[in-house]
């Protein structure tokens, strides 16, 4: 069976011009591509903009005040001390979400020409929109007076949460990126060194 697979496989690969081969980017599917995150041009783009820079400081930033609010937040909740420094870093918080969401808007109209919802990152954006959502929430309960103040932070909780699972999304889409730049370099070394 396995020497039926591997004879399958080799044909296949085989039978695979020089532009599919193995070292181009591609799926697990023989005959597919594997669709780059940005193209030629995007990547060149995203490259020379300033906001690619504004975004890869802001966006560890932003963790670093997730993480110190969360403990924050949770020691609060815990305890019942800490309220006015906890809610201190909930707002801070909020105020660099928006920053980076602005400046993450800008980037993608430079990258992709659209301020949000390119199609490399439609999901992304998608989701970021609940972020916002409850991290505004919190503020509106905060500033109205809504709810004590076990339930504003609660309603932090979830805008972090939220957060969080926006955060996973960003990460594996720069994962991604990563992974089509060796791609593209593993196709560009195989394209010269058959050429040699």
């Amino acid at each position: 069976m396995s020497n039926v697979l591997y004879t399958k496989v080799v044909k296949t690969f085989a039978a695979t011009p020089a532009s599919r081969a193995p070292s181009a980017a591609r799926n697990s599917q023989p005959g597919q591509r594997l669709k780059m995150l940005y193209t030629p041009d995007e990547r060149v783009r995203r490259d020379a903009t300033k906001w690619t820079l504004v975004q890869g400081i802001l966006a560890p930033v932003q963790f670093l005040i997730f993480l110190i609010s969360l403990g924050l937040v949770l020691r609060y909740l815990w305890t019942g001390d800490g309220y006015t420094v906890a809610t201190a870093s909930v707002v801070i918080k909020t105020l660099v979400l928006y920053t980076i969401m602005i400046t993450g808007a800008i980037w993608e109209k430079e990258v992709f020409g659209c301020y949000l919802f390119a199609p490399a990152f439609f999901w992304e954006d998608v989701f970021s929109f609940l972020v916002l959502a409850l991290h505004t929430a919190y503020l509106v309960m905060l500033f109205a007076g809504l709810g004590d103040p076990r339930q504003q932070m609660l309603v932090a909780l979830a805008a972090y949460a939220t957060y969080v699972v926006n955060a996973t999304q960003f990460v594996l889409k720069l994962r991604a990126a990563r992974r089509d730049e060796r791609l593209a370099a593993e196709g560009a070394a195989h394209i010269s060194g058959s050429r040699a």
